[in-house]
C-alpha cells in the first residue's frame, strides 16, 4: 500500500515540478528589445569563449567519479558533455570544477561556474539562491542488504536498519517503518562495518549513493523500490541575462528525455528507475 502511495507521490511532484518550470517562462513576443538582449548575455558570452565552466562531483560513483585513469564518468558527466555538444558543438568544450557538498551553490550563485551538476535536488531553500532546470532524474531513499530473505519494506521492518546520523533518511525510515528498529552511523563505512558484522541487515541512504555502494560491494543488492523522491536538477545563475542559458538547458533536457536518452543513460549506470 505505503508503495502504491509512494508512486502516486513521485507522479504528483514530476509533474508538479514541471509545471512550475514551464509556467515560470516568459511568453514570446511579450519583452521588449532590451529585455531579450539582457536575457541572452550569458549564453553569448559562453559561445564566444568557448567552453562551459562546470562544477561536478568526482568522487560519487555514479554520478560523478575518476576512473582507474582519472578520467571523469558517471551519469552527470554525461549530462554536461552533450550540453556542451549542444551549446557549443564540442562535447569536451567543459572546463570542470569538482566540488564537495558545501561549495556547490556557492560556486553558481557567485558566477565562479555556469552551472552545477553535482547531485543537487531541488529544494525551496536552494531555489533562494539559484535557479534549477527540470529534474534530469528522481533520487530518493533506498535500501541495500546481502540478505535474500528481505524483499519488501514489512521484512526489512523486522530487522535492524543502519541510518546515518542526523540525515533526512531518519524521517522517512520512521514514517514508513514507525516500529523500525534504527541504528544510527556516522559514516557508510561504519554502516558496512555493521552489515558485515550482523549487527545491521539493511542500510537506508539515498538511491544514487547505494548505487554506487553495490557496484564496489556487489554481495549487496539494491532493493527495487523507495520511499522518498528528490528531484536531481542542473543548478544555474538566477537574473534576467541568464535566462536563454536557461531555456536552452530546460529544452535539451525535455529533448533528451522525450527520447530516451536520460533514462537509458540511468539504466546504463545502473540507476533505479520507477516503474
Amino acid at each position: 500500500m505505503k508503495n502504491r502511495l509512494w508512486k502516486a507521490a513521485f507522479f504528483k511532484l514530476q509533474t508538479l515540478h514541471f509545471l512550475l518550470c514551464f509556467g515560470l517562462l516568459a511568453v514570446p513576443g511579450l519583452a521588449t528589445t532590451s529585455q531579450r538582449i539582457m536575457a541572452s548575455a550569458q549564453l553569448q558570452r559562453i559561445q564566444q569563449r568557448g567552453y562551459l565552466t562546470v562544477a561536478v562531483k568526482d568522487n560519487l560513483r555514479p554520478l560523478g567519479f575518476r576512473d582507474s585513469e582519472e578520467n571523469l564518468q558517471g551519469l552527470e558527466i554525461e549530462i554536461a558533455q552533450r550540453l556542451a555538444a549542444e551549446i557549443l558543438g564540442d562535447r569536451n568544450a567543459i572546463r570542470w570544477l569538482p566540488a564537495n557538498n558545501q561549495e556547490r551553490l556557492a560556486l553558481v550563485a557567485e558566477g565562479r561556474v555556469d552551472l552545477a551538476i553535482a547531485r543537487l535536488s531541488v529544494t525551496g531553500s536552494r531555489s533562494r539562491l539559484v535557479d534549477f532546470s527540470t529534474p534530469y532524474y528522481i533520487d530518493g531513499t533506498a535500501f541495500v542488504t546481502r540478505q535474500p530473505a528481505i524483499d519488501s519494506l514489512e521484512a526489512i521492518g523486522q530487522q535492524t536498519i543502519a541510518v546515518l546520523n542526523d540525515s533526512t533518511t531518519v524521517a522517512y525510515v520512521r514514517y514508513f517503518i514507525p516500529n523500525a528498529n534504527l541504528v544510527g552511523v556516522d559514516s557508510y563505512q561504519e554502516a558496512l562495518a555493521l552489515l558485515e558484522a550482523g549487527e545491521a541487515a539493511t542500510f537506508a541512504a539515498d538511491a544514487t549513493v547505494l548505487t554506487g555502494w553495490v557496484q564496489e560491494y556487489p554481495q549487496y543488492r539494491l532493493l527495487p523500490f523507495l520511499i522518498s523522491a528528490d528531484a536531481l536538477a542542473i543548478a544555474m545563475p538566477r537574473g534576467l541575462q541568464h535566462d536563454a542559458f536557461r531555456r536552452k538547458v530546460n529544452q535539451a533536457i525535455a529533448q533528451w528525455r522525450s527520447e530516451g536518452w536520460l533514462r537509458e543513460r540511468a539504466q546504463f549506470w545502473g540507476l533505479p528507475l520507477p516503474q
